[in-house]
């Protein structure tokens, strides 16, 4: 008989729809006590305006209250879990710079939460699941009993919702060429169009032309641009 986690990786496997596998994604997290859940994803290019989405089933107020606040850009939970990966137990010492914004979380039933994030497959973007529940603290007993499950729920979650969020946060580019790609990782590499002609044993207009022609499908600004939203979308692999 398949276990808690191989029946959830099961059932989320072919949801192509982020909505439905943030339902599932609220039902376990039911079944592991929490009332509320939230996911987070960001991806950091553009450098200038990273693409943000979250899902969530926070009280509509509060979610209004947040997003009109800016909340994001002072929350210590998102701090927190975009430098690092490990999990973050809520307390009064986590929220103790920004008091006001804590008091109104927990007014909101936001009161004992737990929160982790993990780095995509290229280690770039990062998927933020928090979990809570307005009455039960969440104690020492409780947490090590739940771990293991707790930490499965995030990594299931940025797996599946990572994937089905992507065609909203990420730019559509054309394909690349075997040979623009090629040009590419050597344009990150330092080299010049002419050493890049000589490595490759193209002339340096044809090699202009792929670095032209791989700029104009990635939208990039110039080549130095093309290079990093390349590599940052997984196509340098």
């Amino acid at each position: 008989m398949a276990n808690w986690e191989e029946e959830l990786l099961a059932a989320t496997l072919n949801d192509s729809d982020h909505k439905e596998v943030f339902r599932k994604i609220e039902a376990a997290a039911r079944e592991l006590g929490f009332e509320h859940c939230a996911y987070s994803t960001r991806m950091p290019w553009p450098f200038s305006r990273p693409r943000n989405h979250l899902l969530n089933n926070y009280p509509a107020a509060w979610q209004a209250r947040y997003q009109e606040a800016g909340y994001q850009h002072i929350d210590p939970v998102v701090a927190h879990c975009r430098k690092s990966e490990a999990p973050l137990l809520w307390s009064g010492e986590v929220f103790a710079n920004v008091p006001e914004f804590w008091q109104e979380a927990q007014s909101h039933g936001l009161r004992f939460g737990w929160s982790q994030s993990c780095l995509d497959a290229n280690g770039v973007g990062t998927g933020m699941l928090s979990l809570s529940r307005s009455t039960e603290p969440l104690l020492p007993d409780e947490l090590a009993a739940k771990d293991g499950k707790m930490r499965w729920l995030v990594h299931i979650s940025h797996l599946r919702l990572a994937r089905t969020l992507a065609p909203q946060l990420h730019a559509k580019p054309g394909s690349l060429t075997s040979r623009e790609v090629e040009v590419l990782k050597w344009t990150g590499d330092g080299k010049t169009s002419s050493e890049i002609s000589q490595i490759l044993v193209l002339s340096t207009d044809t090699v202009n032309f792929h670095l032209k022609n791989a700029v104009s499908k990635l939208g990039a600004a110039n080549k130095t641009a093309a290079v990093v939203c390349a590599a940052m979308m997984g196509m340098l692999n």
